[in-house]
């Protein structure tokens, strides 16, 4: 057989179409007209030399269709030696669902596939392309990937979040310096960031990969944005989320800290010094007010400037009762900064039924652990106090927080009245942008108050500025800001090249999942917390890391649910450039004299 078909490969006047389907068919004997479907294999026939050093490197193992399952092949193969075309190619489901989901797009079938293989260094690099801060993000992102986990399907998800963190940590206790991405020779151009948040340093860490030069404005004296000082350290250890910022500036990034936009620089000042574009990452915070009586009493705080104390050292210690008004993510971390600056009375009070509540389930959780109290449905109505400082709190009954439509819209009944007494209230119901400069410096502003650019860009409609991360979309997760921040860095590098701005942005991520029915169920890895009682008074690290032996047990339980797991070892491998991992599929007309 393989002679006549390597025969066939050969002939000037037949061409061989593999992963082909015939969609239509028209005309006549002799006449056809064929529509077909050629589905990519990953791999370009031209390119490929049939050396096999991609099947070396590919972490991915299947059984071989070609043995009867009988042994194992690559994701990246050729069914055997003889085979026409001779060129290797790859197998895919579609997209790994966490991949998809995750917002930053991070390969993580990939970096676990590596894991697995022992390659920790090449899994932190995997990692390190879509993500710049794989240890932070391992404490405090809300894996939304773990949502779609096939692996949860049949009994838990992947512990994927522990698994990067775990990346993160062995780099940085490594005896090598940490992973410090490749920069190629500096640009002319320099660029601008206003903010040194989740988005500002994941903007400046791409940018920086591209040769430009980089520098960070920010307002307060430290570096980090609400990643320092909207998180309690008990979640993010300010040494850890230095580490990863200190990583960004031997990228050559510049961070100036106390540098205000609107007072130290603007707009023009920065033009005049010959920055190209600009990208607005300020991030939201301040605290939004309820609009009730008595909120400018002593002792009613708002939410982010009390974490912003804490995190400075600034705040005071706590006694007596306090009140939390809020029950999102925010609203949880005051509670639980309240119980560590002294109080062992907090109290959460929230429009919202328990389960209706917008804090993510293990904050919630975190929060009743270290008791605090949570009650539910009731509205502030006003502050009440003596010599002008708080000691109650009115509310009435909160008997819908949203209307038919899912939209926010309470609804009371002001016949059924409550009070708590409270020493301090913290108001913790949201977070506002402070862009008092924007209408001096000519920035559009939404009606909700954030900046005005595309959605698919970032461009503002002046056109060398760009804005994005929570200042332009409103309250989101860091990792939500990370993936804003390489959005933004793409369409600057377009904009000072003068590319389309917005060809080739659009990608699908649609993806299917394997059969589960025979997948033995294995449990999922827990890491350890500190006892509450050590929490009490201490913002000590509440979770800790993971040991080896326990995270290659977690890595394990990967189902590889794409089969290719998109690691990129095979591109690196290939010397002849012949992996392409974004081929599409072709459709195709053919005139064909008979089928």
């Amino acid at each position: 057989m393989s002679p006549k078909l390597v025969e066939v490969g050969r002939h000037l006047n037949i061409e061989l179409l593999t992963n082909t389907e015939l969609l239509e068919l028209d005309g006549e004997q002799g006449n056809f007209k064929a529509r077909i479907k050629e589905s990519p294999r990953f791999v370009d026939l031209l390119k490929c030399t049939s050396c096999g050093e991609c099947t070396k490197v590919c972490p991915v193992e299947i059984p071989s269709e070609h043995n009867q399952g009988l042994d194992l092949r690559k994701a990246i193969f050729k069914q055997y030696e003889q085979a026409i075309p001779g060129a290797y190619g790859i197998s895919k489901r579609s997209v790994a669902p966490c991949k998809a989901t995750c917002p930053a797009h991070v390969s993580i079938q990939g970096f676990i596939a590596l894991m697995n293989q022992g390659k920790y260094y090449e899994a932190l690099k995997l990692f390190k392309q879509e993500h710049p801060f794989p240890g932070s993000c391992g404490r405090v992102c809300h894996h939304p990937c773990e949502s779609v986990c096939t692996r949860g399907d049949a009994d838990q998800p992947v512990a994927i979040q522990y698994l990067h963190r775990y990346l993160a940590d062995l780099d940085f206790e490594g005896e090598n310096d940490p992973f410090i991405p490749e920069i190629p020779e500096k640009r002319d151009e320099k660029i601008a960031i206003v903010g040194s948040g989740p988005a500002g340093l994941t903007a400046a860490y791409y940018l920086a990969q591209k040769g430009y030069g980089v520098t960070i404005f920010e307002k307060l004296p430290i570096k980090g944005g609400m990643m320092a000082v909207g998180i309690p350290e008990y979640r993010l250890p300010k040494a850890e989320l230095e580490k990863e910022i200190a990583v960004i500036e031997k990228m050559g990034v510049e961070i100036k800290t106390s540098m205000e936009f609107g007072k130290d620089i603007s707009l023009e000042s920065l033009k005049v010094d010959g920055y190209s574009s600009i990208f607005m990452a300020t991030g939201l915070h301040g605290s939004r007010g309820l609009g009730v009586k008595g909120e400018d009493l002593e002792g009613v705080l708002k939410g982010t400037n009390f974490l912003r104390d804490a995190a400075m050292g600034k705040a005071e210690k706590l006694s007596g009762k306090v009140v939390v008004i809020g029950g999102g993510n925010v609203a949880v971390d005051v509670a639980l900064t309240a119980r560590r600056l002294g109080s062992d009375d907090v109290t959460m009070v929230c429009l919202e039924k328990r389960d209706e509540m917008p804090a993510w389930d293990y904050e919630i959780e975190e929060a009743l652990e270290e008791k605090v109290k949570i009650v539910n449905s009731l509205g502030p109505i006003g502050f009440h106090g003596k010599d002008n400082r708080v000691n109650e709190v009115a509310f009435q009954e909160c008997t819908a927080v949203f209307d038919e439509n899912g939209r926010f819209n309470p609804q009371y009944d002001d016949c059924k009245l409550t009070s708590h007494d409270a020493d301090i209230v913290i108001v913790a119901i949201g977070q506002a942008g402070e862009l008092e400069f924007a209408d001096k410096e000519g920035i559009s502003l939404t009606p909700p108050g954030g900046y005005e650019a595309d959605p698919v860009t970032l461009q503002t409609p002046i056109d060398w500025v760009f804005a994005g991360g929570d200042a332009f979309y409103g309250p989101k997760s860091v990792v939500d800001a990370i993936a804003s921040g390489k959005t933004a860095a793409e369409s600057m590098h377009r904009f000072i090249n003068g590319l389309d701005l917005t060809e080739g942005r659009e990608k699908n991520y649609d993806f299917e999942k394997p059969d589960i029915s025979n997948v033995p169920k294995l449990p999922r890895v827990k890491p350890e917390k500190i006892s509450v009682e050590q929490r009490e008074g201490s913002f000590a690290e509440v979770t800790l890391g993971i040991a080896r032996e326990l995270i290659d047990r977690e890595a394990a339980r990967c189902l590889s649910c794409g089969i290719c797991s998109e690691c990129y070892q095979c591109v690196e491998a290939c010397l002849a450039g012949a992996v392409d991992h974004d081929q599409q599929p072709k459709f195709r007309d053919l005139n064909v004299g008979s089928v």
